[in-house]
């Protein structure tokens, strides 16, 4: 693994907790996401807006109104990315990488 497999979507804090839950759980419902994330929810709203953009999750909605939920569930490629970058950061964080060869001389 290398620095190259950290993706810088999932990287940001926000994302990358809500990316956690989601790779733990089947689904999860924005209440339950921004109570977990301790954000508001146009906070939670824009960083979910983006890891849908970049496919790593899928919105659901249900209802209308003030009985309207809002579902979360993370994409297989969502899945693999989060993956990667857990593997990554894990390396980094150990001390495992591969360092770069040293000059020659």
């Amino acid at each position: 693994m290398s620095l190259a497999d950290l993706d810088p979507v999932i990287h940001a804090p926000k994302r990358l907790a809500a990316m956690s839950v989601l790779a733990h759980s089947d689904q999860a419902d924005f209440a339950f996401l921004r109570d977990h994330l301790g954000i508001s929810d146009s906070d939670l709203s824009k960083q979910m807006a983006a890891l849908e953009h970049a496919g790593y999750i899928k919105i659901s909605k249900t209802g209308r109104g003030r009985g309207a939920a809002t579902w979360y569930r993370i994409t297989p490629a969502g899945r693999q990315t989060y993956q990667r970058h857990i593997t990554a950061l894990t390396a980094i964080v150990t001390g495992t990488t591969a360092s770069p060869p040293a000059p020659a001389d």
